[in-house]
């Protein structure tokens, strides 16, 4: 199974009308032919880029009207960007508008066949899979009676389980998660990380952010069509979760100049820089053992990092997080104080510093990504992705990730 999205600078717009407009030709004859002509053009989305490689899930998120559900139905083909371009290989499934081709009037079992073959399947793929697609949906007692007598939870719960078996590369999933009570709705959470699993392309829209988190390897961020962030989920649905709330939407970070670091990369926020800013993190130093700045270490070397911050109120009880990462997102090691430091209330400018005795990596390039966040980890306060590279020098013959003390040995027997 192998399929990718890719959307580079895609944009789309809508007419906005006249609120009374007219709605049959004498009501435009009488009030003049004005009033039929669009009064402005909205911009849905905006600009939007990102790639999602095969095998790989990527979340979005957003407040209604962000246009979530206008980028899933322009990756799924339903329309064209008026800017920009979107290519989209492998067989795609969509779980967007659930019940959508079904007949009131013909059964649940009759109704199977036809939305299966609506998704792309043939007629003996369908009832290859009928009994499976049945069981799934729990609705045995109720599949030879007409969809007319079905609740709506019934209509939908048959819907996925049909979305659920046609074997797609691309999966497009629109908030169609809360199916049925929570057990059924476990099973299609399950269901997705299966397909996940196998190497299916996932895009998912959803307003539940623990959903995104517990399944999403990146998260993309919508704000009134635009791009807003774009990268690691739990930080990404961090500064989302901490904008949504009364006291970070007054003091919104957007709005402050890039910062240049010592190693020469631009901070910008919610590009490589995320948080609500109640502690900024002002500096971040990358020391050898003798205390002198470094970007390049041997294997086993030990390595400091000193961080320096501003909190411009009390906060209590933060977590400061130091992550050692690889350029393809992988986390080698990621350490917190949470329970080796209990920081209590800060305020004013201070410094953490943690120590890594050894750094026993393979060599490659690594990033240190540091954050500091709330202290139920609610959302990042302040987060450095992908800022400050370390370089490990070249190990022969070796692969993997971490590097060991080794002692080979050979003797007579």
């Amino acid at each position: 199974m192998s399929g990718s999205i890719t959307v580079e600078k895609i944009s789309k717009w809508y007419r906005k009308y006249h609120a009374g407009r007219p709605e049959t030709l004498k009501e435009a004859l009488l009030s003049g032919l004005r009033r039929m002509q669009p009064a402005e053009q909205f911009w849905a989305l905006q600009e939007v880029s990102f790639t999602v490689p095969s095998g790989r899930m990527l979340g979005v998120v957003g407040a209604n009207g962000a246009g979530k559900s206008t980028l899933l139905r322009l990756v799924g083909g339903v329309g064209f960007p008026d800017r920009g371009s979107i290519r989209v290989q492998g067989r795609i499934g969509a779980l967007l508008d659930l019940g959508a081709g079904f007949h009131p009037d013909l059964t649940g079992r009759e109704n199977v066949f036809i939305n299966g073959i609506i998704s792309g399947l043939t007629r003996r793929e369908v009832a290859e899979r009928l009994d499976e697609i049945i069981a799934f949906s729990e609705l045995e007692a109720f599949i030879d009676n007409p969809l007319r007598t079905y609740s709506t939870g019934m209509q939908m719960r048959l819907a996925f389980a049909v979305a659920a078996h046609i074997d797609p590369e691309v999966l497009l999933v629109d908030e169609v998660l809360a199916v049925g009570d929570l057990a059924f709705q476990r099973k299609c959470l399950d269901r997705i990380a299966q397909f996940k699993r196998s190497g299916c392309t996932i895009l998912l829209v959803s307003h539940d952010t623990s959903t995104i988190k517990n399944l999403c390897d990146e998260a993309l961020w919508l704000r009134r069509g635009q791009v807003a962030a774009h990268g690691p989920t739990e930080v990404v649905v961090g500064a989302y979760v901490a904008e949504m709330s009364a006291e970070t939407r007054r003091r919104t970070p957007e709005a402050q100049p890039a910062i240049l670091t010592p190693s020469g990369t631009e901070l910008r926020m919610n590009q490589n820089r995320f948080g609500s800013q109640e502690i900024s993190l002002n500096e971040v130093r990358l020391l050898s053992k003798h205390g002198f700045a470094v970007k390049e270490l041997e294997s086993g070397e030990a390595l400091r990092v000193e961080i320096d911050y501003t909190a411009s109120q009390p906060v209590s009880e933060p977590i400061f997080g130091v992550a050692i990462t690889r350029p393809d997102d992988l986390v080698c090691y990621d350490s917190s104080n949470q329970t080796a430091l209990k920081l209590g209330v800060l305020q004013g400018q201070g410094q953490v510093a943690v120590t890594f005795e050894r750094l026993d990596l393979i060599g490659g390039p690594y990033f240190i990504d540091v954050g500091v966040y709330e202290r139920e980890w609610t959302y990042a306060y302040d987060y450095h992705w992908h800022v400050y590279p370390l370089e490990i020098a070249h190990t022969r013959g070796e692969k993997g990730v971490a590097r060991p003390p080794t002692r080979w040995e050979i003797k007579s027997l």
